[in-house]
């Protein structure tokens, strides 16, 4: 599969057990700043469609240059209409909902800039690891608008309503360390060790049971909107539902036997 807009590739990692893990690593690259285009959209949607069925477990995305993504497509935008506006709208929903539900644990490098639809982007990603170069903010407002791919609804998710109303309302741009304050960063490190930082994170998720990995990702995600007692027993199911397998026969006997477990 052949994409305009990212650059794909098929990388491998070894695990402390011996193993080597495959994952992909993506960079978007849409001169000159990675804007978030509807090609961009339509690219991501088909790799997401070839990996999955491809049953691949983890994705690294990160920019080209000195941006991870500095916004949405201006060029595109300008002269649309009610009804093209809120179809563009759509189509990031629709992208950015299918990271967050896929089975693919998705890992943002932010390398640099992470605008408007950068920083909704990133935040559609399970993990965000930034450089110390990197800028985050949801400019919007400046142009008339507001954020159109779910930054209103996710940012608040992420750091709270306040939080999220003064970098929307300010449309200022923090650095790496305000994000990384805020939680909207798990770690910042130096430009140069960014995507080693991401593939040594890459190797701590692959080694563990890929279906306890992506039980995870749907138990904290679907968690979070329900409440503590459904929430709790929702929970309960999963975990037992994960006796089921051999996964777990295999990883309780590696940690009595002190061993890496072999998933």
């Amino acid at each position: 599969m052949s994409y305009k807009y990212l650059n794909v590739e098929s990388r491998s990692i070894a695990l402390k057990s011996g193993a080597q893990a495959e994952f992909t690593f993506v960079t978007i690259n849409s001169p000159p700043l990675n804007a978030l285009s509807s090609g961009v959209f339509h690219d991501l949607d088909q790799l997401i469609t070839t990996l999955e069925n491809a049953k691949q477990r983890l994705v690294i995305i990160t920019g080209a240059g000195k941006a991870f993504v500095a916004g949405a497509d201006i060029s595109e935008m300008q002269g649309m209409d009610k009804a093209r506006a809120k179809e563009y709208s759509l189509l990031g929903h629709k992208i950015f909902s299918r990271m967050e539900n896929s089975p693919l644990i998705f890992i943002a490098a932010v390398n640099g800039f992470a605008l408007g639809g950068g920083l909704e982007l990133a935040m559609a990603c399970d993990i965000r690891i930034l450089s110390q170069a990197a800028q985050m903010g949801l400019p919007e407002a400046t142009l008339g608008l507001i954020p159109g791919f779910g930054g209103t609804q996710r940012l608040q998710r992420l750091i709270g309503q306040s939080a999220a109303k003064y970098l929307a309302l300010t449309a200022e741009r923090i650095n790496a360390e305000e994000a990384l304050r805020l939680s909207l960063a798990a770690k910042v490190v130096e430009a140069d060790k960014l995507i080693n930082e991401a593939e040594a994170l890459a190797a701590k998720i692959l080694a563990l049971g890929p279906r306890a990995a992506q039980t995870l990702k749907t138990v904290i995600r679907d968690g979070a909107d329900k409440p503590l007692p459904e929430a709790l027993n929702y929970e309960a199911e999963e975990f037992s539902a994960l006796f089921y397998g051999t996964e777990a026969q295999e990883g309780l006997s590696a940690f009595l036997e002190k061993r890496p477990a072999k998933f």
